[in-house]
This record gives structure tokens, sequence and C-alpha cells, in this order.
């Protein structure tokens, strides 16, 4: 796919220095944005391996944010993408299907005066039983864009929100892809995803065909034709390395960039790749492969081959299952490893 190799490309040659809270030091650009015809195929990468394990964390980790859960203990038996984040009971403090599937909704007496709320009678509202026996009120996003695609599809109001402001100031790990619009024109069902940062090498490729693959089953089950999925990345950033190695981009970025600004051809990326190695201090044992420069670089100089197709089984969106999902015709480049700043 083209356009995320722009986006690679585009955060390394303009991007900033810029260190973060993980300890693992960033190259960063502001507000990436790309848009992808998904009418020509499923946009699953083909310039690094995507399939296998990663195809079955990706899998899973959709249909558990569709469950509405907020702990990992079904997801954890399939892969391991949540654990660093969860308790000893296996619960987050945030989650993106707990928002999606059952934003909380404020009793009466709890909203400011002005507010309007539906009451518990409201389709998109159930009342569940808390562990002290109490009540609260919750509301079902995706329910509702079901809905309104049947009911009124030409709404500009199916907004899907993980995001929560008084959560995100305490938890550990607030959403990063936290809001998606739906949005049909001319027939077609297009989807929008903003996220606040993504990790380019890791992150990104997930969550575009994670979000690809919702479009695609949100169209198949309203009577639409999938249209367009369009991104856009805040904090779009490429992991650096940790200590000396992170901070040899602080001095180095404008070099590395001079020679990104000459790059002709795709074999000219494996040059830089050839000259960062050569030339910043090695990565410490503990820190191998926090530095994804150069595995991007080496992805750069890689041609993206034809996308692949999605299969979608015709069922209920809650009833779907790994099994109900396939890629088909998928043929990628070898696989890149990257470590995972936490």
């Amino acid at each position: 796919m083209q356009q995320y190799l722009d986006l690679v490309d585009d955060t390394l040659s303009t991007g900033t220095y810029k260190r973060n809270r993980t300890g693992v030091d960033t190259i960063a650009s502001f507000s990436g944005q790309y848009t992808v015809d998904l009418s020509e195929g499923f946009p699953l990468l083909t310039t690094k391996k995507m399939d296998g394990y990663r195809w079955n964390s990706l899998i899973h980790e959709v249909l558990w944010y569709l469950s509405g859960e907020e702990h990992i203990r079904n997801l954890r038996e399939e892969t391991k993408i949540w654990d660093a984040w969860a308790d000893e009971e296996g619960l987050l403090d945030t989650a993106y299907g707990r928002f999606w599937r059952r934003y909380p909704v404020p009793e009466d007496d709890a909203a400011l005066p002005g507010e309007t709320w539906p009451d518990d009678a409201h389709r998109w509202v159930s009342v569940e039983e808390t562990a002290d026996g109490g009540a609260r009120r919750v509301f079902d996003q995706i329910q509702y864009v079901l809905d309104t695609l049947e009911e009124n599809p030409h709404s500009r109001r199916m907004v899907v929100n993980a995001w929560h402001p008084a959560n995100a100031t305490v938890s550990t790990l607030p959403p990063c892809h936290y809001s998606f619009v739906v949005n049909v024109q001319g027939g077609k069902l297009n989807l929008h995803l903003t996220q606040r940062s993504g990790d380019i090498a890791l992150g990104v490729p997930f969550n575009v065909a994670a979000y690809a693959l919702l479009a695609n089953a949100l169209a198949q089950r309203t009577g639409f034709e999938v249209g367009e999925f369009g991104h856009t990345v805040v904090d779009a950033h490429v992991y650096c390395g940790r200590g000396e190695r992170g901070r040899w981009y602080a001095n180095n970025l404008q070099y590395v960039q001079e020679r990104l600004a000459n790059v002709e051809t795709k074999a000219d990326y494996l040059d830089v790749k050839d000259w960062v190695v050569r030339t910043a201090p090695d990565e410490r044992p503990d820190d191998e492969g926090y530095d994804h420069v150069p595995g991007l670089l080496e992805q750069l100089s890689r041609e993206p081959r034809d996308r692949p197709a999605i299969r979608i089984a015709d069922k209920p969106l809650d009833e779907l299952t790994y099994d109900d999902v396939e890629v088909v015709d998928y043929e990628s480049a070898d696989a890149l490893e990257f470590s995972v700043a936490e």
C-alpha cells in the first residue's frame, strides 16, 4: 500500500526528534493523513509479512473490541497484545470495546443542568448490574451506527468514540485510535479514523487493517458497497532507539534527512539504511529492535504487491468468530521485526 509507505517517508524526511513517556525516542511528524480506496482490495500491507500470528492477533483483537469486554481473559488465550497494560485479574482501566459497546451514560441526578440524556427505555441504552449490586447505564455506539445505516444512512452523526477525558487522565494507556466516523456517499460506506498517536512501524499497519475490516463488515451488513478508508494520525512517529542510540538521532537527524532528500529509486533507501547502521552507535543488547528506522528504510525499498481480498461470513456482527474472517490471495515480502515500546 503506497499510502503507508508515503507516511513512513514523510515522517522520516520531515519529522523532528521527540522524547516521550516510554523512554524510547522518536522521530515524529504532525497530522499524517491519507485515504485508501477499499474497493481496490484489502489494505493488509504487502511490503512486510502480516499473516500468520500477526493476522491471528489482529482478528482476535477486533472481535474483542466488538465484544465490549473490559478484561483480557479470553483475548490472552489467543494473543498477548494487551497483557502489558492489564492488571493481575486481566482487567484494563480503559478499553476500546468497552466504550464502543458500553459507553457510560450519567444517571439523572448526575447530569448537569440543561443536559439531555436517553432514559433507560431508549433502544441503544441498557442497564447493567455492577459488582456491588448497583446498576449503571451504558450506550451501544456500534448498534447505533448499524441502525442508523439502515434507517438514515445520510446522517452525519455516525461517530463512535473510545475517548473519555476523565478516564484518559488516569488510564494506564488511553486509546490511541480514539474515534471513527462512518459516512455514506453515493451508496458507498466510508470510514474515517482519527488517532492521537501512531507507532508507524508496529501500530499503524494493524490500525489500517482493523478499521478496513470493520468498514467491510458494516457495509456488508447494511447493504452498501464499501468505499474509502480515511486516516488521520495526529502524532505519527517512528521509534528510533533508547539511550545513546536514540540520542544519536537528536544530533544526526538532519543528515538522515539530507540523504532521504536525494533518494531517487527504491534501492536508494537501502543506501540510507546502510549509512545509519554504519554510523549510529550499536543498540545495547536489552534495547535491540527499538530503533525502527533501519527496518522501515528496508520496507521503503520494497515494491507494494497486489492487495488481497477479504471475506467475511454473512452473519450478525456480534456472532462473528475468528474462522468467519478470511484474507484471500495474500502475498508479501519477508517479515520485519520491531520491538514494542511500552
